[in-house]
């Protein structure tokens, strides 16, 4: 307990990691459905997702994936802190970042790649905060936003998991990711929830 003590950020019992960290971009209601719908109540990491929104409408992202799961599902709001089995879903037109305290903050920072929030800002605060203790996954989505914030996961040591373009709505997030030459799984939407509870719960049994 001394070290987190001393760098104060919480790591959670039973998990091997600490932080699951997802993009998804068009395509993604269905695939952050099909991911966050096996995984357990009791799953011992937060998450954080970014998907890509028109920035003009309310979100009901959160209240849609929190019926089809056991995990608590968030907007997430400046100040939360990071809680095991529980997902925070980055709100329209804000970045989503996680702080060296575990705590989340919410940006109007300028646009990356276009886009707000981005899943490079997320991937590469993560990759800071929890170094070998995040994972990063990759979904459907046009563009090539979370490419640069998985070479920064996979620089500090953490695990990048992406969608098989043969399972993708939109190859475009997924590719790119895949492209970067850092990726550790590129699996079917089916196997992802499988092989993340594995990850995450597996060594700690």
């Amino acid at each position: 307990m001394a070290e987190n003590a001393k760098n104060h950020l919480p790591h959670f019992n039973n998990a091997a990691f600490d932080i699951v960290a997802i993009a998804a971009s068009a395509g993604g209601l269905t695939a952050l459905v099909k991911v966050l719908s096996t995984l357990p109540a009791k799953f011992p990491a937060a998450i954080a997702i970014v998907q890509h929104l028109g920035p003009q409408y309310r979100s009901f992202l959160a209240e849609i994936l929190s019926r089809r799961t056991a995990l608590t599902v968030k907007q997430a709001q400046e100040g939360d802190c990071l809680t095991p089995g529980t997902a925070y879903v980055a709100p329209p037109n804000r970045h989503l970042l996680v702080n060296g305290d575990g705590t989340l903050s919410l940006s109007q920072s300028e646009l990356v790649h276009f886009l707000r929030p981005s899943a490079d800002l997320l991937f590469e605060s993560v990759a800071a905060t929890y170094k070998d203790r995040a994972i990063a996954i990759v979904l459907t989505g046009t563009g090539s936003d979370g490419a640069m914030g998985v070479e920064a996961i996979k620089k500090m040591g953490g695990t990048i998991l992406v969608q098989d373009v043969k399972t993708a709505e939109f190859s475009g997030m997924p590719s790119a990711a895949i492209q970067t030459g850092k990726v550790d799984f590129i699996l079917p939407l089916d196997e992802i929830s499988t092989t993340l509870i594995t990850l995450v719960m597996g060594e700690c049994n």
